[in-house]
């Protein structure tokens, strides 16, 4: 990975984690002061703390994605430390799908008269989780790639030692 696609990359994640932490902080604000008075359809403070997990989420996948890139540049990431950060991206991912269908259900009531949306916003999060599974598959991926190494850094050593 060349050093203007990983300084890119960082830059990406400062100002999406920079903007995530900005609204999670207005959204906390609003719920505690209780300056922003529910009058809408649907009950907000739900919404909002859903929203403040959902943000978490996303802000857990960036610092796992941040750390990895960061063994990349090293070229450390075919080790075990990197499963670490590849299953917390996928836990996060998990629990990013966990809270859409808490919003589907939230939102369900609402959509008595066309629950064509529940079921649209139910796919939806099935979507996510099929994201979860692709990063499993590539875990998989990066497993075998961790054993090849290992075995090829084996190998090395005992042609070392034949030699």
């Amino acid at each position: 990975m060349g050093k203007l696609t990983v300084r890119a990359l960082r830059a990406v994640l400062v100002v999406v984690l920079t903007g995530t932490v900005f609204v999670q902080a207005l959204m906390l604000w609003a719920l505690i002061s209780g300056n922003d008075p529910e009058d809408g359809s649907l009950p907000l403070t739900p919404l909002r703390v859903i929203t403040i997990l959902g943000i978490g989420t996303a802000q857990v996948a960036m610092v796992c994605v941040w750390r990895l890139v960061t063994m990349v540049r090293r070229g450390t990431v075919f080790s075990h430390a990197a499963f670490r950060y590849v299953d917390a991206i996928i836990g996060a991912i998990v629990a990013a799908a966990l809270v859409w269908f808490a919003v589907t259900a939230l939102n369900a009531p609402g959509q008595r008269d066309d629950p064509g949306v529940t079921v649209i916003m139910g796919g939806v999060g099935l979507a996510i989780l099929g994201f979860a599974l692709i990063v499993l598959v590539l875990r998989t991926l990066l497993a075998q790639a961790v054993a090849r190494d290992v075995e090829a850094t084996e190998m090395q050593v005992e042609l070392d030692e034949a030699i």
